[in-house]
């Protein structure tokens, strides 16, 4: 049997560092997604011929593990149970650290090891130990902010899910299934597990956008799931430059603490914006395209200010300052998205603006060695492809 998946990344349209000092944010799915292929393989003559491998295809890279020496680390008793979804204990997690290690992953790529982490955990307690290979690839560019993380644990339990049998699938297009509701609430729960191997304390807003795909907003832990009403279209640009996000969140709150009344402003500000963006985003006026036109030249206006206010809290980098002067030139409104201090830089491509000169503004910002995309926000969340064997 094989099974396909796919989850999308996703965008912080408003609202990031402000949102940790209670502000409201606002955070989309894009249409860049993570694919991951799992193929069940028959078993062999013996536990030390039966493997699991996984490919990392975009970056050539290969692991492999025997099952006879996963099922010695990893608790062999335990009984799969991909209806409840369970946290990885630190003693599980040190576990699989010995089993990551011994794959002598590459120095440079030794980031990757939290994510290897996450795969084994999430196929040991939703398959079981079943040889199989389980390939990834991604149009998202690791660590830039774009939610590569999430789209991989949203995608891994996706497959895993649906070839325990235990989602359930709504409509088929193109060839892609939309799992229902309830299957989609146990994906989002698996793949927050995965995130909390990663990341250790995620928000959830993540895989919460790349389970569900639209758009959500995000207050004091409480995440509502909205409706875009308005087809939104983005340059994203990635600087190439990798930050330190626990440093730049604490950045902003030391300035806080420095600066009480102003910066109690400054994320007042940001909550201001991230409601009226979703506000604009949500109406549901059937109009023409001067109304679109307007809603555009608001939101425009919007990320221009809440641009103004991560520089004022600190966030901002001299990569970052390339690109809004860059596409200040062509009138285009920019703003970082995520931590700031490098990663990616989103700018709104109004309906107006031609694909020429969206062409003439990415030769430039490539001619600077920046990475290019342009994504639609606001999508589907994940979906999901099986088939049998030929």
């Amino acid at each position: 049997m094989e099974v396909k998946a796919r989850a999308p990344g996703k965008i912080i349209l408003a609202g990031e560092h402000a949102v940790v000092h209670g502000s409201t944010a606002v955070a989309a799915a894009i249409d860049l997604y993570t694919y991951v292929t799992l193929r069940l393989l028959p078993l062999q003559s013996g536990e030390n011929d039966d493997k699991l491998t996984l490919q990392l295809k975009d970056m050539a890279l290969e692991f492999s593990w025997s099952m006879a020496r996963l099922k010695e680390l990893m608790n062999y008793t335990n009984i799969p149970c991909p209806s409840t979804p369970s946290s990885c204990s630190s003693q599980s997690l040190k576990s699989i650290a010995v089993l990551v290690e011994e794959q002598n992953i590459p120095e440079a790529k030794i980031w990757l090891s939290s994510g290897i982490s996450t795969f084994l955990w999430l196929y040991a307690h939703i398959i079981g130990f079943k040889p199989a290979t389980v390939v990834v690839t991604s149009e998202l560019p690791y660590g830039s902010g774009l939610g590569s993380s999430a789209a991989l644990s949203v995608a891994l339990s996706a497959v895993l899910l649906a070839a325990s049998n235990a989602v359930s699938l709504d409509e088929t297009r193109d060839g892609w299934s939309v799992p229902d509701k309830t299957s989609f609430d146990l994906l989002n729960r698996w793949a927050f597990e995965g995130e909390k191997i990663i990341h250790g304390k995620p928000s959830g807003i993540d895989n919460t956008v790349s389970t569900y795909g639209n758009m959500i907003k995000f207050r004091s832990g409480e995440l509502t799931r909205l409706q875009s009403n308005i087809p939104l279209r983005m340059l994203i640009t990635n600087t190439r430059v990798g930050r330190n996000t626990k440093a730049l969140v604490a950045g902003v709150s030391e300035r806080a603490l420095r600066h009480p009344e102003a910066m109690a402003s400054v994320f007042n500000a940001v909550d201001s914006i991230s409601k009226e963006l979703a506000a604009i985003i949500q109406s549901d006026e059937k109009g023409e395209s001067s109304s679109i036109a307007e809603k555009e030249e608001k939101i425009e206006e919007l990320i221009e200010m809440n641009q103004g206010l991560l520089q004022s809290m600190g966030v901002s980098h001299a990569s970052i300052e390339t690109v809004l002067r860059t596409t200040l030139k062509y009138k285009l409104a920019s703003k970082l998205t995520g931590a700031g201090g490098g990663g990616c830089v989103l700018t709104l491509l109004p309906t107006h603006v031609s694909g020429k000169m969206v062409d003439k503004v990415v030769e430039e910002l490539e001619s600077n060695g920046l990475q290019c995309f342009t994504a639609s926000i606001g999508g589907s969340g994940v979906q999901i492809c099986a088939r049998e064997p030929n």
